[in-house]
């Protein structure tokens, strides 16, 4: 068995380069590669959250805008960037980002009141389409709550055309048995805005845990409670609306 096990390249091995999907892309028909779709890739880069604009040609790929979570000190949130919360902030900021750009912001505002609830963006009758873009998300695992869907979700209510149901976002229950699938808005709303981080605040501060003051040393040493968190969150995304540059 030994001597037949081929070891995988390191790029692979290290979770950086999915070498099947390369071959798929350029067995399409060279008028695909040509056609401006644009992918919104999600890279997994830790410390931060970066979510570039992509679109492909047959020279190579081209970035036509991005968002660096590490951005979001910038419009008041100063840490916890690489959070459900924060990954949503920074697809946000690149929706209004790029519709800005491309002179679109004005009439693609996006959802102003978020709900946590499924929209669609709909074309104006008199003017150009909205901005549409499909979500890449490479060697990310699909699963339920991931925070890759809560970027695709912040691009969504952003203003830009992301195809996408709620199934993978926090708050749906699959179907198990006799119980029907369900999808709870509220649940992806807290999320959102932060509130489950706020509850485990103030869960680790009722229990008194020792290392409730490293956990959470970036929230206290930025004078951060439980309680402002959610309202912080909002004046983050009004800020993000207001001037996304």
């Amino acid at each position: 068995y030994f001597k037949r096990y081929q070891v995988q390249f390191r790029r692979r091995r290290e979770g950086m380069t999915d070498y099947r999907r390369p071959p798929s892309s350029c067995a399409a028909g060279q008028e695909q590669v040509q056609h401006p779709q644009v992918p919104s890739r999600c890279p997994h880069d830790q410390p931060r959250r970066y979510l570039p604009i992509v679109y492909s040609r047959i020279v190579g790929d081209f970035v036509l805008c991005s968002a660096y979570s590490h951005e979001l000190p910038r419009f008041g949130l100063p840490c916890g960037l690489t959070n459900y919360a924060a990954c949503y902030a920074t697809g946000l900021l690149l929706a209004r980002r790029v519709l800005k750009n491309l002179h679109l912001d004005d009439k693609y505002p996006g959802v102003a009141n978020v709900t946590g609830e499924i929209s669609e963006v709909e074309a104006v009758e008199d003017g150009p389409r909205p901005f549409k873009a499909f979500l890449d998300i490479g060697l990310f695992r699909t699963t339920t709550g991931a925070r890759i869907f809560a970027a695709m979700k912040g691009a969504a209510d952003g203003g830009l055309n992301v195809p996408h149901n709620e199934k993978r976002l926090v708050g749906y229950k699959p179907k198990k048995g006799d119980q029907e699938a369900k999808f709870n808005p509220a649940i992806l709303r807290e999320h959102i805005f932060g509130v489950h981080v706020a509850k485990y605040m103030k869960k680790r501060a009722a229990d008194k845990a020792e290392s409730d003051k490293i956990h959470f040393a970036k929230y206290a040493a930025a004078k951060i409670d439980a309680d402002k968190l959610e309202k912080l969150i909002k004046s983050v995304h009004e800020k993000i609306r207001a001037n996304p540059d």
